[in-house]
């Protein structure tokens, strides 16, 4: 469910896509340096997003580099990091192994076994420091689990329960603005599991895999008809969003929030030279 949170690059101006570049750079040395290169493995420009937002809102100081990494070994890239891009490593690595936990629990492969492994002690290092965002994560899995070994039917009951997660998630210090944060994670996270669920149905039908829109199949639902739902849960995101002082970075987020979220949604439908912007 991870990979939606993204940039729609092609309308992104040369300096927010070196920003964002940048952004990305900054969250895999970081996850690197704390956790181990294999870390790695599990970045996501999900948290990207996390690190933009959060540095915007509360301005701590920025540090930038330049270097090499193993996947572009010939060209140095320029990184930014503050703060919050440990923060944003941290909940990268629980989220990981979380993940991959409910992935062997779910096929009992010895692929999802050793990747669980593989970031259990990072998960349990971030974990210690966040205690509250941990619990979150655990709930959600539990209660994810549940509803699939019950084949519930009603979407919107695991949509909730991982709204409740990127709600903790989007939750860095419990001040002033955690209400707003809370808004914009939750609705991001209804809206991502929504999407993700129509957009698997054609293969979760295909393998027998579980999907709260199987029963709507029949019926002969389309991803089209989900748009008014998720155009209101983006609403409710973009609306909690604006509401929050915010400078640095405002048009690349912007981008990510009023575009670059539709990406994956729309990715069958486009046509040279059709608008990107969906909402």
């Amino acid at each position: 469910m991870f990979g939606y949170v993204v940039a729609e690059r092609a309308s992104l101006s040369p300096e927010d896509l070196q920003r964002y570049q940048s952004c990305y750079c900054g969250l895999c040395r970081c996850i690197g340096q704390r956790y181990g290169s294999f870390q790695r493995a599990a970045l996501s420009y999900d948290l990207t997003f996390l690190v933009l937002l959060l540095s915007s809102l509360y301005e701590p100081e920025e540090q930038t580099s330049l270097g090499r990494c193993a996947a572009h070994p010939l060209k140095q890239h320029s990184a930014w990091q503050t703060p919050s891009t440990e923060y944003a490593a941290a909940m990268n690595m629980v989220l990981a192994y979380y993940n991959c936990m409910d992935d062997w629990h779910d096929d009992r492969t010895l692929r999802s076994l050793l990747q669980a492994r593989l970031f259990r002690r990072s998960a349990g290092e971030a974990s210690a420091a966040y205690p509250e965002q941990r619990d979150a994560v655990i709930r959600c899995m539990e209660t994810l689990s549940r509803i699939e070994a019950d084949d519930v039917q009603e979407p919107d009951a695991g949509a909730s329960a991982f709204g409740r997660l990127m709600g903790q998630l989007f939750v860095w210090k419990n001040d002033r603005w955690a209400p707003l944060l809370r808004q914009m994670g939750e609705s991001l996270g209804r809206f991502i599991y929504l999407t993700d669920a129509i957009l698997d149905l054609p293969s979760d039908l295909k393998h027998g895999a579980y999907n709260p829109f199987r029963t709507r199949a029949a019926q002969g639902i389309q991803k089209e008809d989900l748009l008014p739902v998720l155009k209101i849960l983006m609403g409710e995101c973009t609306q909690a969003f604006e509401r929050l002082p915010l400078l640095q970075d405002l048009s690349l987020m912007r981008n990510i929030l009023y575009s670059g979220v539709w990406t994956r949604f729309y990715w069958n439908d486009r046509k040279p030279g059709k608008e990107e912007h969906h909402v």
